[in-house]
């Protein structure tokens, strides 16, 4: 199961994108391939997707490290990999009790190959977009600006204070 426009959604949920493949551990949901991430390898082809959505799916996983060189695996060259996680400041970080990694702004940054600790994975990804984002009020439009230009400040002195909602972050695959 390969191409369908080259995109691939990864715990799809009931949030299928059209002409994508959709990937969910639940057979209600109407996926293109039920399957449990968390087992390896994952049966889809190498280097064949140009696009990959893992919207609030990671969190659920044991092996980061893992799911991440499985992505990359199946990227292409240069790919765009678009996940959404909750940012550890996030009440619903810990409230679901299935979520079993939590994670900050630089959390992906230890898949570049330039960063200091890059040697933990082979799946290598430069880092394209961070957006620490806030639940939507007043106060917390002025802390959104604040945190995402200032994100370790933000992390270490301001986190529990002003909680993030979740992390939106873009990278692209290095091969």
């Amino acid at each position: 199961m390969a191409d369908r426009n080259g995109v691939l959604n990864l715990g799809c949920g009931r949030r299928k994108i059209d002409g994508a493949v959709n990937v969910d551990i639940s057979t209600r949901v109407g996926a293109d391939l039920v399957h449990d991430l968390s087992v390896l390898p994952w049966p889809l082809p190498s280097n064949a997707f140009r696009e990959v959505h893992a919207q609030d799916v990671i969190e659920h996983i044991d092996d980061t490290l893992g799911v991440m060189q499985e992505i990359h695996r199946v990227c292409a060259e240069g790919a765009h990999v678009h996940i959404v996680v909750p940012h550890f400041s996030s009440a619903n970080a810990f409230t679901d009790p299935t979520h079993r990694r939590h994670f900050s702004a630089f959390s992906f940054d230890y898949f570049d190959p330039s960063h200091a600790l890059g040697f933990y994975s082979q799946a290598h990804f430069k880092r394209v977009r961070t957006q620490i984002v806030f639940y939507p009020t007043l106060t917390n439009k002025i802390v959104h600006r604040l945190a995402n230009r200032r994100p370790q400040s933000y992390e270490r002195r301001w986190a529990w204070m002003f909680p993030a909602w979740f992390l939106s972050i873009e990278l692209e695959a290095v091969k």
